[in-house]
């Protein structure tokens, strides 16, 4: 990663700071700071250079996303999506196609769809139904071959940027054979239906509505060309669909800390020892999961998809999720009743704090996914319900 997109979103964060409580406060979507994003160039964050990107790796998707959250964990938790998206299509080597059978046509297709991001389109993620989760191999949307292409219906929930974004990420099972999973980036339009459903506790700037599919896509919309793939790359690559949302989370954490020194200052309540000693454990905490999230993006890039890789993956998963929400309510409490006011930072860091546990995979998931591996056994093949 070059320094100037760390710069870029350390410049942007402040902004997304200044918008965040109306955003919150209205439920409604931050337009601008996808604006100011796009100007910027971060939507390329992961598109490689030779199709116009920053061409930035794991690492340095991390680094970006934790400053990013610092203004705005919404914000930072829908680009996240919108990274998934970019990261994965770009990691898929000459070599991993080649293992994977993905055809020519299919590298051509995601290369437009990657350079079109370079060029200011985002993507949203819409995988997760009711009843199911984000279980891949549970999905009741489906799809079938029609007119040259692919007709998929079904229905999403917690879709992140319902209603704003250019295209959306689509898992979905075969109608002739259930066991088959594959992905499909359809495109904003006719044949989607926004569901207003969004009204949480916290990330309430997310837009993650529900979305109603009944569409018909081109041929070249199914990503990697061959039906399948989906099982198979969230094994290969279980850190955009896991410690991606590490990175945002260790960065809401390290704001409440922020905010909690920023109110304790201006009310000169810096001498009390109990209220230093909750802001030193704080620090140390989230400098924890920053090194485990940090760790685990180092591991990534240099041995994506390595069993010991993939333990940091959940590792930094589980350790953000937590930091962050324990952060969250000790900064609270060391400021006090009046930071407990609807409109006060800390009181939607708070909030925004303890969804990171609750995204997938959650925190027991991770927990227990640890514990089959700390016991010598397959995790994502040994545990009492499947991962995806």
């Amino acid at each position: 990663m070059t320094v100037d997109t760390l710069a870029a979103a350390r410049r942007l964060a402040p902004r997304f700071a200044a918008r965040a409580a109306g955003h919150d406060r209205d439920g409604s979507f931050p337009a601008d700071d996808f604006a100011d994003l796009r100007e910027s160039g971060l939507l390329g964050l992961l598109v490689p250079a030779g199709l116009g990107g920053a061409g930035a790796s794991f690492a340095g998707y991390a680094a970006v996303a934790t400053e990013l959250a610092r203004g705005n964990g919404a914000t930072a938790l829908v680009f996240n999506m919108h990274a998934s998206v970019t990261g994965a299509l770009g990691a898929v080597t000459e070599e991993l196609a080649e293992a994977l059978g993905v055809p020519d046509e299919a590298l051509a297709a995601r290369d437009r769809l990657l350079r079109a991001a370079a060029e200011g389109s985002w993507y949203a993620v819409a995988m997760s139904e009711r009843g199911a989760g984000a279980r891949l191999s549970r999905l009741s949307t489906v799809y079938e071959p029609a007119d040259g292409g692919w007709r998929i219906k079904g229905s999403k929930t917690f879709c992140s940027g319902a209603g704003h974004a250019d295209g959306y990420l689509v898992a979905a099972r075969s109608a002739a054979d259930p066991s088959v999973v594959s992905q499909f980036l359809v495109p904003a339009g006719e044949g989607l239906t926004v569901e207003p459903t969004w009204d949480s506790l916290g990330m309430r700037a997310t837009s993650s509505h529900d979305l109603h599919l009944d569409v018909t896509v081109p041929a070249d919309r199914l990503l990697g060309g061959v039906e399948g793939l989906a099982l198979v790359v969230a094994q290969l690559m279980p850190h955009w669909l896991v410690a991606s949302y590490a990175a945002v989370y260790v960065g809401v954490a390290r704001a409440a800390v922020e905010a909690a020194a920023a109110h304790l200052n201006a009310r000169d309540l810096g001498g009390l020892p109990a209220v230093r000693a909750r802001l030193g454990r704080a620090d140390a905490a989230v400098a924890a999961a920053e090194l485990a999230v940090a760790e685990a993006a180092r591991r990534v890039d240099d041995a994506p998809g390595d069993a010991e890789t993939n333990r940091w993956v959940w590792r930094a998963k589980l350790l953000a999720g937590t930091t962050a929400a324990d952060v969250a309510a000790s900064m609270l409490e060391a400021a006090g009743t009046s930071a407990t006011r609807r409109g006060h930072p800390l009181e939607r860091l708070y909030r925004d704090a303890r969804c990171g546990s609750l995204h997938p995979a959650t925190s027991d998931v991770c927990a227990d996914w640890l514990g089959v591996a700390v016991l010598g056994g397959d995790p994502d093949r040994d545990g009492s319900a499947p991962r995806w």
